[in-house]
């Protein structure tokens, strides 16, 4: 049952699952809480209490909101844990990761962990030579930007095709045409635009005061890096010494808790059963 949660601007969509310790889940821009569907029954089987939430202006959360930020979706995150009683361990993919970061800063006595896939959590640089030299970075950042500018849902549509290379679900198909009707809705695009737009200059100015735990999990064919271990190391080495550690995921783009939730779950499980408290 798809819950709501009231907080200043609008409404929040969220849907908890399973007993135990509350895991939130947080997804990236353009997508909603069902691009963890694969994820949620493994980590309710182990023993927890999971929580995923759209973002504000996706999915069934509400759209006008005054800005759409990563510090703004860390507001949201931590008003779901306040009413859902924390702590939690968040995780937070793409444009969210640098949302967890924010809030597990903003407030340690809620967020005992987070856990970042494939995350926007640093500031980017622009690289012609890996644009140049990396033909999957070359189509999957086109798509993107090409996405953001004309507020296409055909051309996110294309970017997806870039961003899950390979293995792909069994219900793919439906699932991307589910994921477009939503984006066709008056508004939808404009809000991934924005996102898409904010640079994570206050994800990265949070990196370095982060004091809890961080995992981060990274595709080791994710388009949106020439070299995606590269970006885990230097997001790990911003980090307070040994706060961080990170994990490829060998064969995933973007979205490697989509492609192979068993192996991000495997890697998961162990780092939120050290983390996780009552």
């Amino acid at each position: 049952m798809v819950e709501t949660l009231k907080v200043d601007g609008g409404e929040i969509a969220y849907r908890v699952a399973g007993e135990g310790p509350l895991v939130v889940l947080s997804p990236g821009m353009g997508n909603s809480k069902e691009a963890y569907r694969f994820l949620i029954p493994r980590l309710t089987a182990a023993g927890y209490r999971v929580a995923a939430a759209d973002l504000r202006g996706h999915g069934e959360s509400t759209l006008g909101w005054p800005s759409y930020t990563r510090t703004d979706t860390a507001g949201d995150l931590i008003a779901l844990i306040e009413h859902l009683g924390g702590p939690a361990v968040i995780v937070g993919h793409s444009f969210s990761g640098g949302a967890a970061t924010i809030a597990a800063v903003r407030r340690p006595d809620l967020v005992s962990a987070v856990v970042e896939i494939g995350p926007f959590t640093r500031p980017q640089q622009f690289d012609l030579g890996g644009l140049l030299r990396v033909r999957r970075h070359r189509a999957g950042m086109l798509r993107l930007l090409g996405a953001a500018m004309f507020k296409s849902p055909g051309l996110w549509k294309s970017y997806l095709d870039v961003a899950v290379p390979g293995v792909k679900p069994a219900d793919w198909t439906d699932y991307l045409a589910s994921l477009e009707a939503d984006l066709r809705r008056p508004g939808r695009m404009a809000v991934v635009s924005s996102m898409g737009f904010a640079a994570p200059d206050d994800a990265g100015e949070a990196l370095s005061e982060l004091r809890c735990p961080a995992l981060v999990m990274m595709g080791d064919l994710d388009p949106d890096w020439a070299d995606p271990e590269a970006e885990a190391r230097a997001i790990v080495d911003t980090l307070p010494e040994g706060q961080g550690s990170y994990v490829m995921i060998e064969g995933a783009g973007h979205y490697p808790h989509t492609q192979f939730p068993e192996e991000v779950a495997a890697a998961m499980l162990p780092f939120l059963k050290e983390h996780t408290r009552a």
